[in-house]
């Protein structure tokens, strides 16, 4: 029988926290600045949008420690226990010299009215840390979730990239002071359940995925909480009551990332930052919209399940996903099934799931040889922000230029995301090129019905939709030069 522990516990900088009173939706942005007078960490915008907030969050992998940026404002304390929390404040003591980044920071003028500047030198400190002399680009993704209405950037990467000359990481107090930590939390981790609470502010953080799969069977009006990009914003924004709340980021057994000559299948609970290298790898095609999916401490919190069971229309990995005939597997209790990811969405806010169940994993099929897949997100804003639509595209075309296969798939354009079965039947078994393009292009409004909204009007989603068709047919074809990436 799994023991139950009715204490929250983990590191807050040098400190032991132990929570025996906590709400399931107290977020950690609330925790420091009210609780525990930390103020460093500031509040931009509630959303994980602005950076603000920023801190890291350091987790026990393997024999030493993952340290991460994630965005406190939309981040549950309840995700914690057995973590390590490091906030502005621990960068460098009262008295002492300031960090090398900090210094930085200082030397190049990168910061003016100081209030992004905290998240930003958590983030840059981040990067330092896994990498001390960054490339121009590297600085860039890495402050993709960093917000600044005053110095340009400019300052600030120049700082980052400056900022091994005033110090190194092997001296920096994380490193020297790691195999110490990493005792420390692995003493916190006693192998029970966590139940904090009652009623609907209930908390619970489950043992292992088998405790995972009885409390959630039980309790299947409870809200699983993973990464919390989205669930956090229900709180923040919505003020939505979600609870009692089942925290699974802390499972290992849903974080597992299995790459065969067959497909890669990926744990609901891996990271878009973990599932980053593996999906490059094997499907290159892939990695420029992973790097636009939210910024990096967004992209370090999200993850692969919480992405496809929010079933949300405008999700970015559901269309290159169907595209490429992804499955997801669904566990309730001990009894599993597993269906096609595009038979998982069913309506607007509904998908394929029975009360207590829950998704599991995610296999992607390797791509066949000479099949070609291409996956365009079309968005206002370039950088971390939220599709307007998200078109994917594969296709196979036999020695007689025939299309002898295509699946195409999109968000943004239906209640969920969803194929382009019209447009498909249009292609197959005719010849790929300029001519059969243009007239499959009217099937697309059998196959979708978009609607206007604050992204997008119902005309621009369908002929940029239409545009994609022919972007990807002039890029498999070599008819013409590669578009400008990004541009319909």
């Amino acid at each position: 029988m799994t023991e139950i522990r009715g204490t929250l516990r983990f590191i807050l900088n040098d400190s032991l926290v132990e929570l025996t009173d906590i709400s399931a939706t107290r977020t950690l942005l609330d925790f420091l600045r009210l609780d525990r007078h930390l103020r460093g960490t500031k509040e931009g915008c509630a959303e994980g949008d602005c950076g603000a907030c920023t801190v890291l969050v350091g987790r026990v992998s393997g024999e030493g420690i993952a340290y991460e940026s994630v965005n406190a404002c939309i981040a549950f304390v309840g995700a914690l226990d057995g973590a390590h929390v490091v906030t502005i404040e621990h960068l460098s003591s009262p008295t002492g010299p300031l960090h090398p980044v900090q210094q930085a920071m200082v030397e190049h003028h990168g910061s003016q009215c100081g209030f992004c500047t905290p998240g930003i030198v958590m983030s840059l400190y981040a990067l330092w840390m896994r990498m001390p002399e960054p490339g121009r680009q590297d600085v860039e993704k890495a402050l993709q979730g960093n917000l600044c209405r005053c110095t340009g950037y400019a300052p600030i990467i120049r700082a980052a990239e400056a900022a091994a000359g005033f110090g190194r990481p092997e001296e920096d107090p994380l490193v020297l002071e790691r195999s110490g930590m990493v005792a420390k939390l692995r003493a916190l981790q006693d192998g029970s359940r966590i139940e904090i609470g009652e009623g609907r502010a209930r908390l619970i953080v489950p043992s292992d995925v088998e405790d995972l799969a009885r409390v959630y069977a039980a309790e299947p009006e409870a809200t699983l909480v993973a990464g919390s990009t989205d669930v956090g914003l229900w709180v923040t924004k919505f003020m939505r009551d979600i609870g009692p709340l089942i925290f699974i980021g802390n499972l290992e057994q849903l974080q597992g990332i299995e790459d065969t000559t067959t497909g890669v299948t990926l744990g609901a609970g891996v990271s878009y930052t973990r599932a980053a290298q593996v999906l490059a790898r094997r499907f290159p095609q892939m990695a420029e919209l992973w790097h636009r999916i939210g910024g990096e401490q967004v992209r370090n919190m999200g993850t692969i399940g919480g992405n496809i069971a929010n079933g949300s229309p405008i999700g970015d990995t559901p269309p290159p996903l169907i595209a490429l005939g992804a499955k997801v597997t669904l566990r309730k209790g001990s009894e599993r099934r597993t269906l096609k990811l595009e038979e998982f969405f069913i309506a607007y806010g509904k998908q394929d799931r029975a009360p207590g169940e829950f998704v599991e994993s995610v296999m992607i099929p390797a791509l066949p040889a000479g099949e070609q897949f291409a996956v365009y997100k079309i968005s206002k804003r370039r950088e971390e922000d939220i599709s307007t639509l998200c078109g994917a595209f594969r296709i196979f075309v036999n020695d007689a230029g025939t299309v002898g296969m295509v699946r195409i798939a999109f968000g943004g354009m239906a209640a969920t995301p969803k194929r382009a079965r019209a447009v498909e039947a249009a292609l197959v078994g005719r010849p790929w090129s300029a001519e059969t393009i243009e007239a499959a292009l009217p099937a697309f409004s059998e196959d979708f019905q978009p609607i206007s909204d604050m992204r997008a009007s119902a005309d621009y989603r369908m002929l940029t939709a239409r545009n994609l068709l022919r972007r990807f047919h002039l890029e498999t074809t070599g008819a013409g030069q590669r578009l400008e990436r990004g541009a319909a």
